[in-house]
């Protein structure tokens, strides 16, 4: 049995291993499959955008954005919970997937009110990138054109190892006042950077698409649908921040 592989935390490379380890065959009406994975993915981005919109209503009304601040932090540790309770719980998803797709909404949308407030028209922008880049990555995995072998794992894992752990070393860093103006920045190593993290994220939706292939053929339980669809949530959150990073550092220019 191979190891899936792939740097999305969501999906790492003993899931099935640990699966296995708990039972033995499924029977195929309770197996995990593509269309029932993407329905779910649905569900969790109808879910997102209901808080999202919820709170970018309440910012739009006001234009303040301390009245979406306290929403913004629910999101914010809410989700890390719940990501972390679902990660450790793989047969919990079908609950705890639509809470985190609730509270990760709460949470995108203080943090495009907040880069909204500052250059206008930003979160659409984003909005209109990451699931312009979703179906990019789509059309490009269900092509072939990417393939995703044992070395493009690794690389993509390792690129996505190092940009955590580069963030990791900003965030205790800054606790020393010490920052990194140069890639934070507008210039054009700033740019560079941001570029760079973004195809990161975008290429790990093509090894969450692969993961999730594997699971099916694996003939992995039904609530894996929900735990795929949470994997891919988890990628496009990172994926939106990467782009709004991006976005406001071009705009900034101007």
């Amino acid at each position: 049995m191979p190891l899936f592989k792939t740097s999305n935390p969501a999906l790492g490379s003993k899931t099935f291993q640990d699966l296995a380890n708990r039972g033995g065959a499924i029977d195929v009406a309770n197996r995990m499959t593509i269309n029932g994975t993407v329905n779910r993915t649905g569900i969790l981005l109808i879910c997102a955008f209901a808080t999202a919109a919820y709170t970018w209503h309440l910012f739009m009304q006001t234009r303040d954005t301390s009245d979406v601040s306290g929403l913004l932090l629910v999101g914010v540790f809410g989700g890390f919970i719940t990501a972390m309770v679902t990660i450790f719980k793989k047969e919990w998803a079908p609950v705890t997937s639509p809470i985190y797709a609730l509270l990760e909404g709460l949470f995108l949308g203080g943090i495009s009110a907040f880069l909204e407030q500052r250059y206008p028209g930003i979160a659409i922008q984003a909005v209109g990138l990451t699931f312009g880049t979703l179906l990019t990555m789509l059309v490009v995995y269900s092509s072939g054109l990417i393939k995703v072998t044992d070395k493009f794992r690794i690389g993509i894992i390792a690129a996505t190892g190092g940009i955590a752990l580069f963030y990791l070393a900003e965030i205790v860093l800054s606790l020393f006042h010490i920052q990194f103006v140069t890639i934070n920045g507008s210039g054009p190593i700033g740019i560079a950077f941001s570029l760079f993290v973004c195809a990161i994220a975008a290429l790990n939706l093509v090894l969450d698409f692969d993961f999730i292939e594997q699971g099916v053929n694996y003939g992995a339980p039904k609530y894996m649908e929900w735990y795929g669809a949470f994997g891919i949530m988890v990628t496009l959150v990172w994926l939106y921040l990467e782009i709004l990073r991006l976005l406001s550092k071009l705009r900034s220019r101007n």
